[in-house]
């Protein structure tokens, strides 16, 4: 491991703790006028005072996981007080003092609230409102996980030799850990960052570095730019052994990537993706992009609760999602990584120049950040079919959204706990959504234009969700908000019932709004909630008419035969159930729908199907019509959906789980034989990924070829470790680590000390999880303990869970203390909760309840959707396994 010595960090240390730093000339203007904090947002501080600058520096000791800091608030004070509250958590604070706009310096009391991680500054007497400097130093811990500051051990690319680097994370809300702050999404301010270092290390913050001075004593002082006005979670500091490629974007703004040094080539993939994105950005949203540079830095490891983050000016990713490795990612893995660019850089506006007022109205951030993904995706590389996957992201949403375990978009958040589980499916993925049936609904000159007006109006500041809604009503879509208001405030999922008879040859449409839910039918058919629900309907080859559903409504569309699709083009959130006649005109007409209606009229069915809407008859027969020359998105979908149909039924009833086998086979197989089983170079990634789909689908169906294709690949690796190397060497693995036996299993553990590849040495520890045999996977979560797998240690557990939940659960029910320490702090009871989801045994079920009783609520939302999950589990799989049976036997008969 490489460090400054001991002596010299020594030095630096004494160094930072006698220095108190200043504001760089004009860090103290923000660009907008400060105020005390609005009553209507939320805050755990008294909002007698705003942040108008700090000046940081902070000065780590890697080596022993500890840092010293000295900080000056800048603090605009409204009203006479004794005190100043803010926020710190893990932080000793040795040393306060007040300076009043007079210059005169009083030493303040310090006292700490545990509870709501605040700290409070306390003076002899009252002071007068005005601006003061808070000067204070203090000393804090690195962790190991993904919170505050933090460390990662790695090996060099270059020599192996295992080495450290140091990044923040701030999100949500972590910031604290760093510096005594005012931590909280409303209390922006500009930030002067500096640092004591060792001198042959680079040292990375939100903006470029504006000087650096040597200290002589193999350590150096580096002072960055001062930021614009933001909020303290966008913070961002690493330091470790790295390279920088980077190149000049067509709007001026200089793009790079941070990544280990000996990374070489393998971030050339991030930075070509990452050059495009900037214009895109800057002319969708009217505003330029406000920084001197944008960097990506790359952390290697990973973290159990995220995989990016949006810092101002420098995202944090981690390395599996981007850098391009030839020898080991796959073409999915390199759409990840110009996809999360995309998000993290949309941020850059959507979170970071434009803020969200508190947790609450977090979906102003993520699923706005998603949806822009997907939006430049598509535009930058349509042949990926991104259109296509925005179906995949709202059947996520409506998997979580269907429960009575949901919760509305914008959301009530009061504590930290909350504001940690607030990152799920809901805000992300419905977010993403709604927002998609807005932009329809609005159409999207009218909504861009409507976005670019709240951009130019609250730029540098905080909004809430009413805000957006008022901007998008003045640009031309006054009727909106009324129903965004009834998607966003509530939870749920709208379900439209449709019949269409036929009267002088004409469809008298018929529609009828109601509620779907997997766990709540009879409730929500009584008393549904109320949406007003954009409806999109196509008949046949005519236009789609645009309508919205209050309750009920009939409508006539000429002819009697053509496929009529109420969501055409998929952009509602709604299932749609159909009445027989319908049902029977979409099937009559399947094939020449277009993909994306193919897709979501499948999934839609299928849902309706699970949840005893309707007879499994009317998914399966749309399913069977799916031709072997199917859109490569259809077609993934498809044979994924007969794996899913295969393991829906038990190994008691091998002879129909063979049978289904048969059906999908016959059906795919040609398919996968035109593809190969070895990628092809220039091939489209859709067919790269529909080949890697179709391999696991038939290894879940247990086609013995491809089980024995990828035991013969697996075999030579040892001989050659080299072996599989290529974009499908973790599908092969994958297959093969399922039944891993003794001395396999030891090779794949040789194979990864010796890997210099951070993912690669990922791969391999976390398949250790993967097989079967109950005994190997005891001894992988044995393993998991030892600490020599680093931050992948809680991948492994989690592995051993998808193949054994009740062992892998009990497991860390007897090591909780040392499992804690492999997960970032926000994430520990999710990462409970996802042990479970692979359970179908009723006594797990009663230990996970047991194990919640004792969990705070505001820490268990995770936990209580788990449950439910678990019960709708118990309750839905029998039903489900004996329809299928149905089914086949009267397929079959």
């Amino acid at each position: 491991m490489r460090h400054a010595s001991l002596a010299a960090l020594a030095a630096a240390l004494l160094a930072g703790c006698a220095t108190v730093p200043a504001p760089q000339d004009g860090a103290t203007a923000p660009t907008f006028t400060a105020a005390p904090l609005p009553a209507d947002v939320t805050s755990d501080l008294p909002r007698i005072a705003r942040p108008l600058n700090y000046a940081i520096q902070v000065v780590p000791d890697a080596e022993n996981l500890t840092f010293s800091g000295a900080s000056t608030a800048t603090i605009e004070v409204y009203e006479a007080t004794r005190s100043i509250t803010m926020h710190a958590k893990g932080l000793d604070i040795t040393s306060a003092v007040l300076v009043a706009p007079n210059g005169l310096r009083e030493e303040m009391a310090v006292s700490y609230d545990g509870e709501l991680d605040t700290v409070t500054f306390t003076a002899d007497s009252r002071f007068a409102p005005g601006t003061y400097q808070l000067q204070t130093q203090y000393a804090g811990t690195i962790g190991t996980q993904a919170a505050g500051l933090f460390a990662l051990d790695y090996p060099d690319k270059r020599t192996g030799e295992e080495v450290r680097a140091l990044f923040t994370q701030f999100e949500a809300p972590d910031a604290r850990r760093f510096a005594p702050l005012f931590d909280e999404p409303s209390y922006k301010a500009t930030f002067d960052l500096s640092a004591i270092v060792p001198a042959d290390l680079m040292a990375v913050g939100n903006m470029p570095i504006a000087g650096e001075e040597d200290l002589g004593n193999g350590t150096k002082r580096v002072t960055f730019r001062t930021t614009p006005i933001m909020s303290s979670y966008l913070l961002f500091f690493a330091l470790g052994d790295f390279e920088r490629n980077s190149a000049m974007a067509d709007t001026g703004t200089e793009v790079g990537i941070v990544a280990p040094a000996g990374s070489g080539e393998q971030t050339q993939y991030a930075l070509d993706g990452l050059k495009p994105l900037m214009p895109w950005f800057t002319d969708y949203f009217g505003i330029a992009y406000p920084l001197p540079k944008l960097d990506n830095v790359t952390a290697p490891g990973q973290s159990q609760f995220f995989g990016a983050m949006e810092n101002w000016g420098s995202i944090l990713t981690f390395e599996r999602i981007l850098l391009n490795d030839p020898a080991n990612t796959s073409p999915a893995t390199r759409q990840s990584i110009f996809s999360v660019q995309a998000h993290e850089t949309a941020h850059q506006w959507f979170g970071d120049i434009v803020t969200m007022a508190w947790w609450d109205d977090l979906w102003l951030n993520e699923a706005f950040a998603s949806w822009l993904e997907t939006k430049v995706t598509n535009d930058l590389h349509p042949e990926w079919y991104g259109d296509l996957g925005r179906v995949n992201v709202r059947e996520a949403a409506m998997n979580a959204d269907d429960d009575a375990t949901s919760h509305p978009v914008i959301q009530d958040i009061s504590t930290v706990a909350e504001t940690a589980q607030a990152f799920d499916t809901i805000t992300y993925s419905k977010g993403e959504a709604l927002i998609g049936m807005f932009e329809d609904y609005a159409g999207a000159d009218v909504w861009q234009r409507g976005l670019q007006a709240y951009f130019q109006r609250h730029q540098y500041g905080n909004t809430q969700s009413p805000d957006l809604w008022r901007a998008i009503a003045e640009a031309g879509a006054s009727d909106l908000p009324a129903i965004a208001d009834d998607f966003t405030l509530q939870p749920g999922v709208p379900l439209v019932l449709a019949d269409g008879p036929c009267v002088n040859g004409q469809t008298q449409l018929q529609l009828v709004q109601s509620q779907f839910s997997r766990d709540r039918k009879a409730e929500t058919e009584a008393e549904p909630a109320h949406w007003l629900v954009p409806l999109s309907i196509a008949n046949g080859s005519s236009d789609p008419v645009d309508m919205v559903l209050d309750n009920r409504m009939e409508h006539s569309l000429p002819g009697c035969s053509a496929p009529l699709v109420v969501n055409s083009g998929q952009l509602g959130y709604y299932r749609t159930l159909y009445s027989p006649r319908l049902s029977q005109r979409i099937a009559d007409g399947f094939s020449g729908l277009a993909p994306i209606d193919q897709l979501g009229l499948m999934r839609d069915g299928f849902a309706l199907a699970v949840g005893d809407y309707q007879a499994w008859d009317r998914p399966l027969a749309l399913l069977e019509q799916v031709p072997p020359d199917a859109n490569p998105i259809v077609a993934q979908f498809a044979v994924q959906q007969w794996a899913s149909i295969y393991s829906a039924v038990s190994e008691d009833n091998a002879a129909e789980r063979s049978r289904i086998a048969e059906i999908a086979t016959e059906k795919w197989r040609p398919r996968l034989d035109a593809l190969g089983y070895d990628a092809k170079a220039g091939e489209p990634v859709v067919d790269a990924n529909l080949r890697n789909a179709l391999i696991g689908a038939f290894d879940t169906m247990g086609d013995e070829g491809v089980q024995a294709e990828a035991r013969r690949r697996f075999a030579m690796l040892e001989d050659d470790p080299r072996a599989l190397d290529g974009s499908m060497k973790n599908l092969w693995l994958g297959i093969a680590g399922n039944n891993l036996t003794t001395s396999e299993w030891a090779l794949l553990s040789e194979l990864a000390v010796k890997s210099t590849s951070t993912t690669e040495r990922a791969t391999y520890y976390t398949l250790l999880g993967a097989p079967e045999d109950e005994a190997l996977a005891r001894q992988a979560l044995n393993f998991a303990l030892t600490g020599e797998a680093g931050t992948t240690s809680a991948a492994i557990i989690r592995q051993v869970a998808a193949q054994h939940p009740e062992l892998a659960y009990d497991f860390v029910m007897q090591h909780q203390d040392e499992v804690r320490e492999l997960v970032d702090p926000s994430g520990w009871q999710g990462y409970i909760a996802g042990l479970t989801y692979g359970s179908r045994d009723p006594a797990q079920l009663e230990r996970l309840e047991e194990y919640r009783a004792d969990i705070p609520d505001d820490e268990a939302v995770s936990l209580d959707r788990a449950i439910n999950a678990f019960r709708v589990r118990l309750e839905t799989d029998p039903r489900v396994e004996a329809a299928i049976i149905d089914w086949l036997g009267r397929r079959e008969g």
